[in-house]
C-alpha cells in the first residue's frame, strides 16, 4: 500500500495523530453519556434532551463562530476550544465519582460542551486545506475521516470495558487526557499561514452594503450575511447541505442504542461498547478505499445513493432483535455514511475559496450538527410515544424520501462529477 499523499505534509500528520487521539477519547465519552442517561433513567425522551442541550448552541452561536474563524488564528482558536472540551470532560468525571451527576447536570455539561464545539469545528475544519497542497484534499478528508472513524472503534469499544470494570467516571478522566494529544500537535506544528482576506467578497443584489461597514458589530454581521450570500449562490454546496440535514435528522435514532441495547438485545456494556463502534467500523472500510483513490468521478451521484442507502440501513437496523444483524446494519449505516461524508466535505472545501471557508463550515455546522442533534429531539419524542423500533424505522424512510426531494429539487447534485472548472468557488 503506498502510503497517502497527505502524510507527506509533516503539520497534517501531527494533525492527524492528535485528531484519532481526540476522537477516540471524544467518542468514549459519547457513548458512555448516552449509557448514562440510560441508567438515570428508562424513558427515552431523554435523548430527547441531550439533543435539545446540544442543537441550541450550534444554531445561536455557529455563524459568529464562522466569522471569528476566517478573522483570527485558527490553529490559535482549536486550541482554546481544546482546552475547554477538555475542562468538561474533567467536570463529568468529578461529578460522577461524587455521586452529584443528575439529568440535568449532564445537560447543563452538554451545552457548555456544545458552545465550544461551535467554534471549534469551524476552525479546525477550515485549517486542513491550510496543511496540504489542493491536489490531496481530498485524500487528507478520507485519512481524516479515518482518523475519526479508528477513533469511533476504538473509543466505544473501549468505552464498554471502562464501563464494566473501572466505572462511568473513567471514560469521562480518560477523554479529558485525550483532548492533549490535539492541543499538543497543534502547538507543534507552528504557524500555518492562512488566507484570511481582509476584503469582502461581493454581494450580489447589495453593492454598497460593505462600504457601511464601519463598526465591528456591523461588520460582523455583513460578514455573516457574506457568508450566507456565497451558499444561496452555490447550489451544489447548498443541496449537499439540505440533504446532509435531511438524512442526519431522520436518521440519527442510533442515539437510541442503549435503549436497544438493554430492552430489545437485552445485552450488557460490552457488547453496547461493539455496537457503538460498528457504525465508525463501516466508515473506516470505506475511508480506507477512498483514501487511495485520486479523482473520485460522479461525485453527486455517489453521495445521493449513499445517502438513500443509508437510510435503508437504518430501517434494517430498526427491525432487527438479534444482536449480530444489529451489528451489520450498524456497520452498513457507518459505510454509506462515510462515503457521503467524505465526499460531502471534499465538494464543499473545493468550491469555497479559503477566505470564506470559516463561515461556509460555521454554516456548514448548523446543518451537519444540526440536524442529528435535532433529530435526537425528534426520535427521543417518537421512541417515548411509539416505541423505539417505530423511531428507528420512521426515520429510515424519511432519509430515503428526503434524499429524493434534493435531487429532485437540485438536479445539478446529481450531474456533479467534481472536476468541474471553477471561478470564484461557483461551478461553472
Amino acid at each position: 500500500m503506498v502510503m497517502p499523499l497527505a502524510f507527506r505534509s509533516r503539520p497534517f500528520t501531527l494533525y492527524w495523530i492528535g485528531h484519532l487521539i481526540s476522537i477516540a477519547g471524544s467518542q468514549m465519552q459519547l457513548w458512555a453519556l448516552y449509557w448514562h442517561l440510560r441508567t438515570l433513567s428508562d424513558q427515552p425522551m431523554v435523548i430527547s434532551g441531550v439533543g435539545l442541550a446540544r442543537f441550541l448552541p450550534v444554531i445561536l452561536l455557529s455563524l459568529v463562530a464562522g466569522v471569528v474563524a476566517d478573522r483570527f488564528d485558527r490553529r490559535k482558536i482549536a486550541i482554546l476550544t481544546q482546552i475547554a472540551l477538555g475542562v468538561v470532560a474533567l467536570i463529568l468525571g468529578l461529578t460522577t465519582s461524587l455521586g452529584a451527576t443528575s439529568i440535568w447536570v449532564l445537560f447543563g455539561l452538554m451545552a457548555v460542551q456544545s458552545v465550544a464545539v461551535a467554534f471549534d469545528t469551524p476552525a479546525r475544519q477550515a485549517l486542513i486545506p491550510s496543511l496540504v497542497p489542493r491536489e490531496n484534499l481530498a485524500n487528507a478528508y478520507s485519512l481524516n475521516s479515518i482518523a475519526s472513524k479508528v477513533g469511533g472503534i476504538l473509543g466505544p469499544a473501549i468505552s464498554g470495558v471502562v464501563i464494566a470494570y473501572l466505572g462511568l467516571q473513567w471514560a469521562y478522566w480518560i477523554n479529558a487526557i485525550s483532548y492533549l494529544a490535539v492541543i499538543a500537535a497543534l502547538i507543534a506544528m507552528g504557524d500555518i499561514r492562512t488566507v484570511i482576506e481582509k476584503k469582502s467578497f461581493e454581494l450580489r443584489g447589495s453593492p454598497g452594503a460593505i462600504c457601511l461597514a464601519n463598526r465591528t458589530g456591523r461588520r460582523t454581521f455583513l460578514d455573516i450575511r457574506e457568508g450566507i450570500e456565497f451558499i444561496k449562490n452555490s447550489p451544489i454546496i447548498l443541496s449537499v447541505m439540505i440533504l446532509d440535514f435531511f438524512g442526519t435528522f431522520f436518521s440519527s435514532a442510533n442515539t437510541l442504542l442503549p435503549f436497544v441495547a438493554m430492552d430489545i438485545l437485552h445485552v450488557g456494556p460490552i457488547q453496547y461498547g461493539w455496537l457503538s463502534a460498528s457504525q465508525s467500523i463501516g466508515t473506516m472500510m470505506i475511508g480506507l478505499y477512498l483514501s487511495q483513490k485520486n479523482n473520485l468521478q460522479r461525485q453527486g451521484l455517489l453521495i445521493s445513493i449513499s445517502v438513500v442507502a443509508f437510510g435503508l440501513a437504518t430501517i434494517l437496523f430498526g427491525i432487527s432483535t438479534s444482536f449480530w444483524l444489529t451489528m451489520l446494519a450498524l456497520i452498513l449505516i457507518g459505510a454509506f455514511d462515510g462515503l457521503s461524508s467524505i465526499i460531502r466535505n471534499t465538494v464543499r472545501q473545493m468550491l469555497t475559496p479559503d477566505a470564506m471557508r470559516g463561515r461556509m463550515m460555521s454554516i456548514t455546522q448548523i446543518f451537519f450538527k444540526g440536524g442529528p442533534q435535532l433529530g435526537e429531539v425528534e426520535s427521543g419524542l417518537v421512541a417515548q410515544i411509539l416505541g423505539v423500533p417505530f423511531a428507528i424505522i420512521s426515520g429510515g424512510v424519511g432519509c430515503v424520501l428526503a434524499a429524493f426531494i434534493v435531487v429532485r429539487k437540485f438536479p445539478q447534485l446529481w450531474k456533479y462529477n467534481g472536476d468541474e472548472a471553477l471561478q470564484d468557488g461557483h461551478v461553472l
